[in-house]
């Protein structure tokens, strides 16, 4: 692995990222949307930025080029196919056999056997409606963006994060694939070890066309699986 683009850089989950690619000696091309531009000013002069928006073909065309990995942030803003455009962008424009990682939360499911509890499943519903109704974002344009992911053959992964939290690293997250497993009960890490994890999982083959839930490695449920 030696050149990565990263789709939504300018985030706080971005911007982590960007810090373990450089850590690993990557050359890193970043995305993220002109306004955004600024937060990345610590790193400027250490990465390739590239402004426009992540559903932007030309953009993503232009930032993937010559890439060996694409980080996705795939993130629902607004009602206009905002996850499910950038995703497609990326797939329709990474170079062949590229490693495509894409995070996501634990509401997508890949096979259906993930046990989502009732409060959980209305919590999204309820979120899904009031974000739509103020065309604030669409987590079902979230949820097509993962089927047409699932449904490709090129070499994703899908990483879907627990609540997520600050603070120093823990390490990299265990993962189970489906939510409801017991090692992922305590449903927390750190937004440095989602990031930690998308990275790592770049150069994870074991990993190719799964969608593992992550959880810290120091959380209860995980030291109790240990």
């Amino acid at each position: 692995m030696k050149k990565v683009c990263i789709v939504g850089a300018s985030g706080k989950l971005g911007q982590y990222m960007i810090t373990h690619c450089l850590e690993r000696g990557y050359e890193v091309v970043g995305v993220c949307r002109p306004e955004s531009v600024g937060k990345l000013d610590a790193v400027k002069e250490r990465i390739t930025i590239i402004p426009g928006r992540t559903n932007d073909r030309a953009v993503i065309e232009k930032a993937v080029a010559g890439c060996d990995g694409v980080l996705v942030v795939l993130v629902p803003w607004g009602v206009d196919d905002y996850s499910s455009g950038t995703a497609q962008a990326v797939m329709d424009f990474a170079e062949p056999g590229a490693r495509l990682i894409f995070s996501c939360g634990w509401h997508i499911t890949k096979d259906g056997k993930d046990q989502f509890s009732l409060l959980f499943r209305v919590f999204i519903a309820v979120v899904t409606w009031g974000a739509r109704l103020v065309k604030f974002a669409d987590i079902n344009d979230q949820v097509e963006a993962c089927r047409r992911i699932f449904a490709s053959d090129t070499r994703w992964t899908v990483v879907r994060g627990s609540d997520l939290e600050e603070g120093e690293s823990e390490g990299l997250p265990v993962w189970s694939p489906h939510v409801g497993d017991a090692i992922l009960k305590s449903n927390r890490t750190r937004r440095i070890d989602f990031a930690l994890f998308m990275v790592a999982a770049l150069e994870d083959d074991s990993l190719i066309h799964e969608a593992p839930a992550i959880v810290s490695c120091q959380s209860a449920s995980a030291l109790a699986h240990r």
